[in-house]
């Protein structure tokens, strides 16, 4: 913030803080304390400007005084347990306004709402807007899932209810859900999806109404949690009986009318390589030397696309899910699988419908040549990444005998993912090394382990090649002026780099460049500074925070996070609806052309893709990580009272929140610190003890103690373990504040 806008803030605060009174310029410097001619001029202009913005008015006789009229926007209001909330409004860096509870009125998490300003922010000193509710425009929440409590008949013929659900979300679980006698009829013990009919009202503030429509099961079901997610993130889980149908009634086998436009490639060498419980496999590859000495890269997709046909019952379904959403114990797919582990995924030694993306690849990872189009291929193996990786590091000799013939390709795959590699990591792309967990559950969908998953060369190598044809796809085509589905992912905001910069320094961390214009290679280096370090983990998650959130556009901006001018989503249409509308698009515009007709049409359906695709996508991965959290608080539900070494991954005023080896999180509340008062710094993000000094800061490693997890919220809490020392510390602290402060006997 600048001085000037430092000074705007305070002369606002003025009048805010006396909102009926009138002062003259000099009564306002008087308030502000400002000497001199110079800050005096200072003061006009800052009053000058809030008259201009309608903040202040002057009166009749020369005074001015707080505005009677005040802002009105428009956002999402986010609830919190306590009945307070925030208003956050959508694409604006604004701060988010504060709602007491007194002033949300019948807002609930998620509404769309108006929020009248009452109180302005004051950035200077870290403090948002005030605001109350005056109009709920929208409401999200259409159905709810709760534990069922069940009245008795007399209850029922009194209230006409047979009981009511709560939620499980804290966010939600003040606000019952009475359920009509005209939906289902639970029992006492069942999980239950209920549509609202009515909404918290100024006459019950408390309390929503709704029909029971889906008993999911009960609270003790095998599987009954996960199941209850889904059906609470709103996602569809049966298909309807018009789109299994089409499914049903397409071939198994190519045909001869799929033949016709399309290259007939079956002689090449492709192979698929995915995990070792893949089913569906939406892409294959090859690799060989050309005569120049440059790679010849070939990436062939499933052409899902060609069966899933615009405007069809299939095509609907699928773009109302948006993405298939990958759960511990199941997938919720986007397609029936009937095709996404059929017709739609490149068995080995089967004929399969593609789309294909050629590339000539130079010794630098620049592409120098490219063809897309529909194609035929078989795959002539189906390998895995475990033993890809086992082959190339020649781990298993019954594997490389068995492999025998593909392993001078997979070697110069290895090779070519390194250029490409390299090439990426020229221009700045920001690789994140975050470790990911593999939650192992038994057959009644219980967690029984939790396991981090190494990515190898062959995961690695993959994902180098997915990403080159998806770059080069977007660039083909935007080069040829037509509409296109882009995925994106902007620049960060300055302030937010800014911050980041600021965070790192701590750490002895500097970053090269300016946050005015922010380069991916300024955050990649940053990275290399702390990989292998205790705070590398720490680091990768404060940078995330700090960055734009990827999604789907028509327009073309560019992806920062991996450096590239053009990109798109190309390689996994059997799971995602942007790759499938990617592969349609190529397919129109090779068919039908790209004339002002053709162009038009597309103009005018991708933002509402884009869009929804997005919205679909954000609850996706909302869902995986609440089934995710859930699953690992009942995998602890068995280790309350064990110790566990952690990392302090981030520090609150309330406390910190700590992360296990096992990228298990939990909170550490500030009242349960034992050996000292602490105090919260928000500049440098610390717990700082009063007597003690002592500090607790993000990446520094503790010893904990698990003392409760509470499945139902997700919720795990734990305790710092303190060390002999500390403990004798504590006591003898404890021993001087019971005897008091000591007289003083000395006579005067």
């Amino acid at each position: 913030m600048t001085q000037s806008e430092r000074l705007q803030s305070e002369v606002l605060e003025v009048f805010q803080n006396h909102p009926d009174q009138k002062f003259t310029v000099q009564e306002v410097n008087d308030q502000i304390g400002l000497k001199g001619a110079n800050a005096f001029k200072k003061v006009v202009k800052s009053i000058a400007q809030l008259e201009g913005e309608g903040r202040i008015q002057i009166s009749n006789k020369g005074k001015f005084k707080l505005s009677d009229q005040k802002q009105i926007v428009t956002g999402t209001f986010r609830a919190n347990e306590k009945g307070f909330g925030f208003v956050s409004i959508a694409d604006s860096d604004d701060p988010d306004v504060f709602v007491p509870k007194e002033s949300k009125h019948t807002a609930i998490d998620g509404d769309e709402v108006e929020v009248q300003i009452v109180r302005d922010g004051d950035p200077w000193r870290n403090r948002g807007p005030v605001g109350e509710v005056i109009q709920i425009l929208t409401r999200k929440i259409t159905s709810l899932v709760g534990d069922f409590k069940q009245y008795s008949d007399n209850e029922v013929k009194k209230t006409g209810f047979v009981g009511y659900i709560q939620s499980r979300e804290k966010k939600l679980s003040a606000i019952p859900v009475f359920l009509s006698d005209q939906g289902l009829h639970p029992q006492m013990g069942d999980i239950v999806l209920a549509d609202i009919t009515d909404y918290p009202s100024e006459e019950r503030p408390g309390q929503m109404r709704g029909i029971a429509v889906k008993i999911i099961g009960n609270k003790n079901d095998p599987g009954v949690d996960i199941e209850s997610q889904v059906y609470a993130h709103g996602l569809h889980v049966d298909f309807p009986q018009e789109a299994l149908d089409q499914a049903n009634h397409i071939p198994d086998h190519v045909v001869a009318e799929d033949r016709k436009g399309r290259r007939d490639i079956t002689d090449q060498e492709v192979i698929t390589i995915d995990g070792d419980d893949s089913k569906d496999f939406d892409d294959a590859v090859v690799v060989w030397k050309m005569d120049n000495g440059h790679y010849h890269l070939g990436v062939h997709i499933a052409d899902v696309s060609y069966y899933v046909t615009e405007n069809s019952a299939l095509d609907h379904e699928a773009f109302d899910r948006g993405t298939s959403v990958y759960l511990a114990d199941r997938v919720v797919p986007m397609i029936p699988f009937r095709l996404s582990n059929g017709i739609c995924s490149l068995n080995p030694d089967e004929e399969r419908l593609a789309m294909t993306c050629d590339m000539e690849i130079d010794e630098n990872g620049q592409i120098i040549n490219s063809d897309i189009y529909p194609s035929i291929i078989k795959s002539h193996a189906r390998m895995t990444y475990n033993n890809v990786n086992k082959v190339l590091n020649n781990e298993d000799a019954d594997l490389e005998d068995k492999y025998h013939d593909l392993k001078p390709m997979l070697t110069l795959m290895a090779e070519l993912h390194e250029i490409l590699f390299d090439m990426r990591h020229r221009r700045g792309a920001i690789d994140f090394e975050d470790p990911e967990a593999q939650i192992i559950v038994d057959e009644n969908s219980q967690p029984i382990d939790i396991v981090l998953r190494e990515r190898g060369t062959s995961e690695r190598m993959i994902e180098s090649f997915m990403l080159a044809a998806n770059e080069t796809v977007a660039e083909s085509w935007y080069k040829k002026d037509v509409p296109f589905l882009y995925r994106v992912h902007e620049t960060p905001d300055e302030e937010k780099v800014k911050n980041f910069f600021e965070f790192v320094s701590a750490f002895g961390i500097k970053g090269v460049g300016s946050s005015k214009d922010v380069k991916p290679k300024m955050l990649q280096d940053v990275l290399s500074q702390v990989k292998g370090t205790p705070e590398e983990s720490v680091v990768n998650i404060m940078l995330l925070r700090s960055m734009k959130q990827a999604h789907y556009s028509d327009e073309l901006l560019g992806h920062f996070g991996i450096g590239a001018a053009y990109y798109t989503h190309f390689t996994s249409p059997i799971r995602r609806y942007p790759d499938l509308i990617v592969h349609r698009l190529i397919h129109s515009y090779l068919m039908q052309g790209t004339g002002e007709k053709q162009q038009e049409y597309w103009h005018e359906r991708l933002p509402e893709i884009a869009e929804q695709t997005s919205i679909q996508e954000r609850k996706a991965v909302d869902t995986e990580r609440d089934v995710v959290d859930l699953l690992k608080a009942q995998y602890m539900e068995g280790r309350v009272d064990e110790e566990f070494d952690a990392v302090v991954s981030s520090v609150t005023s309330f406390g910190m929140f700590v992360a296990l080896d096992n990228t298990v999180e939990g909170l550490v509340h500030i009242s349960t610190i034992q050996d000292d008062y602490y105090t919260y710094n928000e500049r440098s993000m610390t717990l700082i003890g009063e007597h003690t000094h002592k500090m607790y800061k993000i990446g520094q490693p503790i010893r904990v103690k698990l003392v409760r997890a509470d499945a139902k919220q997700r919720q795990l809490d734990f305790e710092i373990v303190l060390t002999e020392d500390e403990k004798r510390q504590v006591a003898e602290r404890k021993q001087n504040q019971k005897r008091g402060p000591r007289k003083n006997t000395r006579r005067k």
